[in-house]
């Protein structure tokens, strides 16, 4: 069975000693808001606030925001106002890369820089 969002939340929290409390301090939420995220109370946050809840956490938001199928604000505006990148990721769709062929993608796109 797949782990709900609250689940991995509530792992990666205490996998790195974080109390409720000082992780909604830290976020700008109230702590009730983020034992009900863990409790799968309420539904995920929006994705900026997945994005601050990792950088308090010092994890890759990736995974949570894979979990909810949400983009942060900045890769939306990105992807919807370039037509380049919307080709890119057209391309991208068809042809059903596998967990490595990314993994290979990303260690190409990182030799352009």
């Amino acid at each position: 069975m797949n782990q709900t969002f609250g689940e991995i939340l509530r792992n990666i929290r205490r996998s790195k000693g974080i109390s409720q409390r000082d992780l909604a301090s830290k976020v700008s939420v109230d702590f009730s808001y983020i034992s009900k995220l863990e409790n799968d109370r309420i539904p995920p946050p929006a994705a900026d606030t997945i994005v601050k809840i990792c950088e308090v956490l010092d994890v890759q938001p990736e995974l949570l925001l894979s979990i909810t199928g949400k983009l942060p604000s900045e890769i939306k505006e990105l992807i919807s106002s370039n037509p380049k990148a919307l080709e890119f990721l057209r391309r991208i769709h068809s042809m059903n890369l596998v967990d490595k062929d990314w993994d290979k993608l990303n260690e190409k796109l990182k030799s352009l820089r």
